[in-house]
């Protein structure tokens, strides 16, 4: 199919595409939204089957567009009186479907709650051995979506959440506090990762965790590497906060690969087999198109690619925009150049221009039925790690830096290549091409140190883009990089984006313990992290 053909289909036609259908989990289940057997290893792949976790529908076009990609300018906007202020109903499916098995989530707290309760009726020792593995696994999932959660709203109902009492009433639990949440999940994935080091499981246990290992595929030592890698993300997320700590853990995780691996790559990087990715699901026909065009978040955000990518010549260009164009009599004009939507003028002056400015590009990401979701990619892990060597030492900064940005070329070029069917795949650039990219004055990582700090948060900020727009806003928070300029809103109390999310209405109406943390819940409020 014609590249062209795909612009006229952007510029004329907006598709409403239906969400409703039922999810199939094939060769494991039929219907995991509607099964009755209450199974560890069954509940174990509910809880990565998670909607939030792939970039479908309702995840992008109900909260990444209207929040978190807003708040990162990971995606283009139309400057509108309300875009900064948070849609409360959908910011409460966000947190609902952490909490319970909604149609959107995988409900990572019921589900763990109920592998628990299922563990501690197993009737001896044995039986619990068997499906350590599950439990161990899917508290990594689990704790990975917490941290999210504390990451967005601060503190949250958690160590009492989703457990009945015995009674069997339905008990509301209270916020606990953020820090220490934190600490606990730090402190779970630390027993995690002692779990999996050379861990060897039975033959029959072994099949068993593979088949129902949707994300992973029964891969232990890959499980490992997910758990350090997201140990050192979430010990680096507090390391402002309390650096002392955060420094002594993270080096010691950077100073110990063969005891604490992590997502790496380095002898050949190959994102479906060093990233951590959820697939679709075989039954998935949908993309992206209509989630990111009815709010008309499908043009390119001009801070990224004008201001950021452009003057280097990013290499990354062509797989995340599309120069676009306009129809003139039936006649499509392609755009000379990359341009981003102008991010300073008001909505209504923005729409009728939209058409002057690329766009995402539409095999990478609009059409592209093949995206996976990214739970945690090698680029992240070497941003991380230079940013930690640049910090305190004990380590080539800028090698790691420069591997990053590597792997993010070699990552988003491999997200084109999985649409086979809009268009053929572009040709990844050649050694000569990055390395002469690597070597332009905003990359380049000779500079000052302060410099050096900004450029790795600015690749970073890069390499997430919108598909992984929430952990860019955590770290955007905490960096205090790149510095993003927003057009002010005229709505009242929201004329910026906020630095956390206000709780939804089922806790503050109905949950007693709210007067607790009701003085915090401010849009304005900062997570206990961001000391920025």
């Amino acid at each position: 199919m014609k590249k062209y053909y795909n612009h006229i289909i952007l510029l004329i036609v907006v598709v409403v595409i239906s969400t409703g259908c039922k999810r199939q989990l094939t060769d494991l289940y039929n219907d995991p939204d509607q099964t009755t057997d209450p199974s560890i290893t069954k509940l174990f792949t509910e809880i990565l089957d998670n909607e939030r976790v792939r970039p479908n529908y309702w995840e992008i076009r109900t909260f990444v567009a209207m929040q978190t990609g807003i708040y990162t300018q990971s995606l283009s906007y139309l400057n509108t009186p309300a875009v900064y202020q948070q849609n409360p109903s959908y910011s409460a499916d966000r947190w609902n479907d952490f909490y319970r098995n909604a149609s959107n989530g995988s409900g990572a707290m019921s589900q763990y709650r109920a592998m628990e309760y299922a563990y501690s009726q197993l009737a001896t020792p044995a039986d619990r051995a068997q499906m350590d593995v599950f439990m161990q696994a899917a508290k990594v999932a689990w704790l990975d979506q917490a941290s999210q959660l504390v990451d967005m709203w601060g503190d949250i109902p958690f160590f009492k959440a989703g457990i009945l009492p015995s009674s069997g009433e339905l008990v509301y639990s209270p916020f606990d506090d953020a820090a220490t949440i934190y600490r606990y999940i730090l402190d779970e994935l630390k027993k995690a990762a002692d779990y999996f080091t050379n861990r060897q499981l039975p033959d029959g246990i072994q099949g068993t965790f593979s088949q129902q290992d949707i994300l992973l595929h029964g891969d232990i030592q890959k499980w490992h590497r997910y758990c350090n890698s997201l140990r050192l993300r979430l010990w680096m997320r507090i390391s402002n906060y309390d650096e002392p700590t955060a420094r002594t853990e993270v080096l010691n995780i950077l100073n110990n690969p063969t005891l604490f691996p992590l997502l790496q790559g380095d002898d050949g990087y190959f994102p479906d087999l060093h990233d951590i990715l959820l697939k679709p699901l075989s039954t998935y026909t949908d993309n992206l198109y209509s989630a990111l065009t009815e709010l008309t978040n499908y043009s390119a955000p001009r801070e990224m690619l004008d201001d950021k990518m452009k003057p280097s010549n990013d290499p990354r260009i062509p797989v995340l925009f599309d120069k676009f164009g306009k129809m003139v009599n039936d006649v499509f004009y392609p755009n000379a150049d990359y341009n981003g939507l102008p991010n300073d003028l008001p909505g209504e002056a923005q729409q009728p221009i939209i058409g002057n400015y690329a766009i995402l590009d539409s095999a990478t990401f609009l059409l592209n039925t093949k995206l996976p979701g990214i739970v945690m990619t090698a680029a992240e892990v070497n941003f991380l790690k230079a940013e930690a060597f640049e910090r305190w030492g004990g380590g080539d900064a800028k090698a790691y830096y420069e591997r990053g940005i590597r792997q993010s070329i070699t990552f988003y070029y491999y997200l084109n290549s999985l649409n086979t069917i809009t268009r053929a795949p572009l040709i990844p650039p050649g050694a000569t091409i990055i390395n002469t990219f690597l070597q332009q004055p905003a990359i380049a990582y000779d500079a000052a140190p302060s410099e050096r700090l900004e450029k790795i948060a600015t690749q970073k900020w890069i390499h997430f883009g919108f598909l992984q727009s929430v952990q860019s806003w955590s770290e955007i928070r905490r960096t205090g990089y790149p510095e993003l300029d927003f057009f002010p809103s005229t709505f009242p109390g929201a004329e910026l984006p906020p630095t956390r999310l206000v709780y939804p209405s089922s806790e503050t109406s109905y949950n007693p313990h709210y007067s607790a943390v009701k003085d915090k819940d401010v849009r304005t409020g900062k997570i206990f992290w961001q000391t920025r």
